[in-house]
């Protein structure tokens, strides 16, 4: 194979753009193969624009069955996600996902199982990955530099949302259309790295959810939740899509050090002495252990979609080592549902989640889900989101 073709599933936001970014031949060994999109007036839209360069289907299985795809990248609403996957690993072709992995943790189990016995490649959206400055964090964090993790806070509240943005689609912001808010939509990127980063899973996670706090939707737009681990570390993880200016703050602290990262700028401190060998030999009362600030050299900004797009079409081609594993995003996803759930229950949640009782809960908000009636979708540019 010399190069892959790629079939887009879904043209909204992220679908628009990975799209165009293929088109133009931005993917080295890529270019796309068809489209996939269910709505008639958006389909007319996408023909006025591709005209004949590009195959636009408006029926699932002919897509599937085209023979014009070699790969898919769906970026169809959340809960179509695994089933779609499922069926292009059915189908023979590689998948590529827009995040979340899926809304329900049962389900996004069955599609790694489908991509594991497939041997096809899988891949998700996680282009926080790409970003050298969380890669440098991961690197100290593996090589030891700062000790045993204690504790890990993030305040991410940078992902302002107005209520145009709300009221773009009809699915956005309802149990039914999207199954969550700020924790599904927006934050599966830093709850994925949460888990990347520090190579661990909490034993408990108590979290305190809004629902439709600041903006009239019907899903949380507000969270703070604090984790427990088994050795003893601690997190703290606060978002909302409500708060102007926002503030993306992340700490680690561990045994022999500690990193903060903050307006683009890794900061990191190193202990001369780590702090449990400091506290069983230091006689003097007040006192603390010395610290030294190291400087990091970060070669340059990532972010890119187009990073994890060029991975994916090389993991294909080449054996490239996936940078975003598909079978990985179950882990951020636990998170996101487990925080719903303590909420909902009031309730500390154990780990593993118990998934039954997840599905309940978020079952019985879609069933009374009102969602909601817009004049017209509207695609909207999502060159300046994260």
């Amino acid at each position: 194979m010399d190069f892959v073709r790629i079939g887009v599933i879904g043209l909204g936001n992220m679908g628009t753009s990975h799209a165009s970014y293929i088109h133009k031949g931005d993917i080295t060994g890529a270019r796309i193969g068809a489209l996939l999109e269910e709505r008639p007036a958006r389909v007319a839209e996408l023909k006025q624009h591709y005209g004949d360069t590009v195959p636009i289907f408006e029926n699932e299985d002919a897509f599937f069955q085209s023979g014009l795809i070699d790969a898919v990248l769906i970026a169809t609403p959340h809960y179509s996600h695994p089933r779609l996957a499922k069926k292009a690993f059915a189908a023979g072709l590689h998948v590529l996902c827009e995040k979340p992995a899926g809304v329900f943790t049962s389900e996004v189990r069955e599609m790694n199982e489908a991509a594991a016995e497939s041997g096809l490649v899988f891949s998700l959206m996680y282009n926080q990955r790409t970003k050298p400055i969380y890669q440098k964090l991961r690197e100290l964090i593996q090589a030891d530099k700062l000790g045993k993790i204690r504790r890990m806070n993030w305040i991410i509240t940078d992902w302002y949302r107005s209520q145009s943005y709300y009221d773009s689609s009809s699915w956005r912001a309802t149990w039914a259309g999207e199954g969550g808010g700020v924790l599904i939509n927006q934050c599966p990127h830093q709850l994925d790295l949460w888990g990347w980063l520090i190579g661990k899973e909490p034993a408990r996670i108590r979290s305190f959810c809004s629902f439709g706090k600041y903006r009239d939707i019907e899903v949380e737009d507000e969270v703070t939740a604090y984790l427990e681990y088994d050795d003893g570390a601690t997190g703290v993880f606060i978002t909302t899509t409500g708060e102007a200016p926002g503030t993306n703050r992340l700490e680690v602290t561990g045994t022999k050090g500690k990193v903060v990262i903050e307006h683009e700028e890794l900061s990191y401190w190193q202990l001369e002495t780590s702090e449990p060998e400091f506290n069983q030999t230091y006689t003097g009362g007040f006192g603390a252990p010395k610290h030294t600030q190291i400087d990091v050299s970060i070669d340059q900004d990532g972010n890119d979609h187009k990073g994890i797009t060029q991975n994916f079409v090389d993991a294909i081609l080449h054996g490239a080592p996936l940078i975003a594993p598909g079978q990985e995003g179950i882990y951020g996803l636990t998170l996101s549902n487990a925080m719903q759930l303590s909420t909902w229950t009031d309730s500390w949640v154990h780990l593993p989640i118990d998934e039954q009782a997840y599905e309940q809960q978020l079952k019985k908000r879609i069933h009374a889900s009102t969602g909601k009636k817009i004049a017209a979708e509207t695609t909207l540019d999502v060159s300046d989101s994260h």
